[in-house]
């Protein structure tokens, strides 16, 4: 694709344009417009399912990985949605200052592209139960706010936004859309902005035509195009077999937009030209259906959305229904404009007069003037519009005793020698706020980081391990009770003031009051420091921050910058190969009735399973009787099998699976980077019990010991570096790593001797339960005794075991009994678990990482057993999560200790998977093999698995 660039006036930004069609006897030149400023005169528009739907999927798995509920009423009534949907509508009305503000939802019922094309987002899965009755609750909060809420029968959202965006972008609006779905790309003109999500809502990018076509390669008018070739997942629009966004961008380059594209696709050989062929008219239905409406006849006036004043008492009274507390009302009536809160918090002292460093000289002096041996704070310029990734550092703010900013792509060849000198000077103290974040964007640059002293979201999350948000501006709120107010006026919410000017030069566009605030920010972050790590060290913490989670921090970094090789044929393959079994299961579904049913449609499965073909009734719900995947494996046990119910049940099953793995492969096959890997993103601050858990995307769900979870981890491969291939991959996990623990921590003298004895523990186990020997414990017996093994960790009752192994709850009962006869350590041990942790109102791991639990004392039956769960496996589950770290700077550091090139690539559950250079083998095996073993005294041995191969399933053991 050829790109020139214009300039019509000296005032004027450059323009860019792209060629599209250079194949053709018509090429066309598309502009790329550069967005306009219109501070007195801007337009949100906010998706409200979209970002509804985003934020209760963000903070359900916070609350997931945390052991369980943490956005529920007294009522029972979930509210992650509502929380996450005000809190980031919050953070929209902050930082981008609107001045007129409008919210579009999604109507139930048919769509004109539902009836167009009756699987239109059929493969989605079914709304979580919990989500019901959540978005009325955020339009009762919009309605007391008095924000516009703009629908249209038959319409998705998409497309009001998109008639709205058009008719402002005509009347001189400044337009920012947000939205999570890619559809709203083609909505992007100099006048139209979309503000999309990252890995969390409130991680917003700006994305103009210019970030559209670093990311795609293709204009955001040709978005569209891509997307009918490559198919959308969340629509359940397949595309073209083997083509990804790269090919697709390079045809439109080539042939220009879908029917132009067409209308050559003779001229394209190989493969792929002939599934282009094929598929024809899958393109052409995929790119009606992804074409928004810009001229609804909507009944509204763009001049009477203006950004309304809060009423605090209508306000308040939803609110306190919901149970939110006081800070974030507080924090949308600032936001709205309303009457701040008599205890509103106090803002801290701003610094001003920050310099702008130009010269090593600058940089030097500054330096030179911060009190001797303090650390200074060193944050990233935020927002950075250098990076749209979020990734690579640019530009950071650092803050001593006054305030200095440094554009590192400007800087001189002096400069960038003395700011690298003096991040990589480990006796220069620095506090960060995301150490691993941090040192990441620095090693997308080449920079080393090192004299860290603290990361103030570290240290938060190890005391409070639960908390909502880590960011710096709610950690002050949360312990300071403080706050720094949005930059003064005269600045956009980029604090970019209203001076044009050219893209290489960060600071000169970014106003004095906004470089104040930032430094003000650090000052906060050095305030937030010393008060956290005095907490820490009270509670005998501070060395899960200085000897763990932040040498962990530095580790995870560069594992996310290496990521992992993929054999990308092999994974568009499973791709394609995915898609027959799910066609047999629909249609194995299908035979069972007299018509054709969507299998993704909550209403349709309901009028079928219950209606039609009159299955047994399961859990009532304010929708109906749940399909959901547990009542359908209830149900399956439940029918008489060779009937047309269990059949249809037993399709629809596989149909889910295969479906789920398809997305899981799509999504795999998304986040293959241009080096040829995978680089994932890992979340150290998310679970409450110090797991690791990883996104875009996310390893934790690939199955394991399923076929397909087998043909997944086959296209995870060995690799290349700069100084040629690696000889294959190595991993390395504990043997029942959980069990051991339990039996540490409890004393059970019969776990012991299991465990020392090198004994097969649940046929050990099973012997003494079913009081047989030991050879005479059959595999069902086996598998019982593990999974009420198990099961105990996690506090699962007798009546949970019953309905899991699927026996009478008299059996269970007798099991369990009969288990707690014979390792009584083990009853004791739970007992005391949970009245310690009720006394005392946490629970501790064995390094001393605590797990608060209020719940534990709460007059609500289920908050109260919830959080009694959570007693009994806490423990448990956080010395496992602090014992796999351990190894893992362990090895780390052997590695780097015996200067080898082998590395680590990933860390999934409790299993480290390890790149092995030529010649290695021996010594990297001989190094997993030590340091995990002896990553913690136990008073039973760790015993560790090691396997080899050239794939992550070959090297499985």
């Amino acid at each position: 694709m050829t790109e020139t660039s214009k300039q019509d006036s000296q005032d004027a930004p450059e323009t860019r344009t792209v060629v599209i069609g250079e194949k053709t006897d018509s090429p066309q030149s598309v502009p790329l417009p550069v967005p306009v400023s219109r501070p007195e005169k801007r337009l949100l528009l906010i998706d409200g399912h979209s970002l509804a739907f985003r934020a209760f999927f963000a903070l359900s798995r916070a609350a997931e990985y945390g052991g369980g509920p943490g956005f529920v009423t007294s009522e029972g009534v979930h509210t992650e949605g509502v929380y996450g949907f005000v809190n980031t509508m919050v953070k929209l009305v902050r930082e981008e200052q609107p001045t007129h503000l409008v919210v579009s939802f999604d109507l139930e019922g048919p769509t004109l592209r539902s009836q167009e094309y009756g699987e239109y987002k059929g493969g989605r899965d079914e709304t979580p139960e919990e989500f019901h009755g959540q978005v009325p609750n955020i339009q009762r909060i919009l309605e007391a706010l008095g924000v516009p809420i703009i629908t249209m029968e038959g319409y998705e959202a998409d497309d009001v936004l998109a008639t709205l965006a058009a008719r402002a972008a005509a009347e001189d609006f400044e337009v920012l859309v947000f939205s999570g779905d890619r559809d709203a790309f083609q909505m992007i003109t100099d006048h139209v902005t979309v503000v999309y999500p990252g890995r969390t809502p409130s991680d917003l990018r700006r994305m103009d035509a210019a970030a559209v076509f670093e990311k795609y390669k293709v204009a955001p008018q040709n978005y569209p195009d891509l997307a009918a070739l490559t198919g959308e997942t969340a629509d359940n629009l397949p595309g073209v077999p083997g083509v990804g966004p790269g090919f697709a961008a390079k045809w439109i380059a080539a042939y220009g937009p879908v029917e132009s594209l067409l209308a050559h696709a003779d001229e394209i050989s190989g493969k792929k030209g002939e599934a282009l062929r094929e598929h024809e008219d899958l393109v052409r239905r995929n790119r009606k259906l992804n074409r928004l409406v810009t001229d609804l006849p909507l009944d509204v006036d763009l001049a009477t959305a203006v950004l309304p004043h809060a009423d605090p008492e209508r306000v308040g009274e939803v609110f306190d229904e919901l149970e939110f507390g006081s800070q974030l009302p507080g924090r949308l009536l600032d936001a709205f404009g309303g009457a701040a809160p008599a205890d509103d918090a106090a803002l801290l002292p701003a610094v001003t007069g920050v310099t702008r460093v130009g010269s090593a000289e600058d940089f030097t002096a500054w330096l030179g003037a911060q009190p001797a041996n303090a650390p200074v704070v060193v944050r990233r310029l935020s927002p950075d519009p250098k990076a749209p990734s979020g990734q690579e550092v640019t530009t950071l703010v650092l803050t001593g005793q006054t305030g200095a900013a440094v554009d590192l792509v400007t800087a001189d060849q002096a400069l960038t020698t003395a700011v690298e000198h003096w991040l990589g000077d480990p006796a220069a103290p620095k506090i960060v706020d995301g150490l691993k974040d941090l040192f990441h964007g620095m090693v997308q640059r080449g920079i080393t980081l090192a004299g860290v002293v603290d990361d103030v979201q570290l240290s938060g999350y190890i005391l409070r391990p639960a908390l909502r948000s880590y960011e710096l501006e709610a950690q002050l709120a949360q312990h300071l009770e403080a706050e720094v107010p949005a930059a003064a006026a005269g600045a956009d919410a980029h604090g970019q003031t209203e001076l044009v000017l050219g893209d290489d030069d960060v600071l000169a566009g970014v106003s004095d009051a906004e470089l104040s605030r930032q430094a003000t920010l650090g000052s906060g972050c050095r305030m937030l420091s010393e008060h956290l790590r005095a907490l820490l060290e009270a509670d005998g913490q501070l060395g899960l921050l200085t000897d763990l989670e932040m040498p962990l921090a530095v580790i995870l970094a560069r594992m996310e910058a290496t990521g992992i090789a993929m054999d990308r044929p092999g994974i568009d393959r499973l791709f394609e190969e995915l898609q027959q079994p799910i066609d047999q299961a629909f249609e194995q579904a299908q035979a069972q009735l007299d018509h054709e049913v969507n299998l993704g449609s909550t209403k349709q499965l309901q009028a079928v399973m219950f209606d039609e073909l009159g299955l047994p009734k399961t859990k009532k719900t304010k929708t109906g009787y749940t399909t959901d995947a547990a009542a359908v494996a209830d149900l399956i046990g439940k029918v008489s099998p060779e009937t047309p119910g269990s059949r249809f049940l037993v399709a629809l099953m596989n149909w889910r699976e295969y479906s789920k793995l398809k997305q899981i492969v799509a999504g795999l096959r998304d986040a293959i980077a241009d080096d040829g890997r995978i680089h994932t993103t890992y979340q150290q601050t998310v679970a409450a019990t110090g797991r690791l858990s990883s996104t875009g995307p996310n390893l934790q769900n690939i199955p394991v010991r399923t076929e397909q979870g087998q043909r997944i981890r086959d296209v995870f491969v060995v690799g290349e570096d700069a100084e040629g291939p690696f000889e294959c991959l190595m991993t390395a996990d504990y043997s029942q790593i959980e069990m051991r623990i339990m039996a540490h921590l409890s004393g059970d003298e019969g776990l012991i001797e299991a465990f020392r004895g090198g004994e097969d523990l649940h046929r050990f186990v099973g012997s003494r339960v079913f009081d047989v020997a030991p050879e005479e414990v059959t595999p069902q017996m086996r598998s019982k005794v593990k999974a009420m093994s198990y099961g105990l960790v996690y506090g699962l009752s007798s009546y949970g075991l019953s309905q899991q192994l699927g026996i009478g709850v008299d059996e269970a009962r007798t099991m369990m009994s009969g288990y707690f006869e014979r390792f009584g350590g083990v009853r004791d041990f739970l007992r005391g678990v949970v009245e310690e942790a009720r006394s005392k109102g946490y629970t501790e791991t064995i390094d001393g990482r605590r797990r608060y639990l209020p719940d534990l004392t709460s007059d609500n039956r289920q908050a109260r057993q919830a959080a009694e769960r959570m007693a009994l496996n806490a423990p448990i589950q956080g010395s496992a999560a602090d014992i796999i770290k351990k190894a893992m700077i362990g090895v780390d550091r052997a590695l780097r200790e015996e200067q080898l090139r082998s590395r680590v690539l990933l860390q999934v559950h409790d299993e480290l998977i390890v790149e092995v250079a030529p010649g290695e083998r021996d010594a990297v095996e001989q190094i997993l093999r030590t340091r995990m073993a002896g990553a913690a005294d136990l008073t039973v041995p760790l015993d560790v698995n090691v396997g080899t191969g050239r794939t992550w399933h070959q090297a499985a053991h």
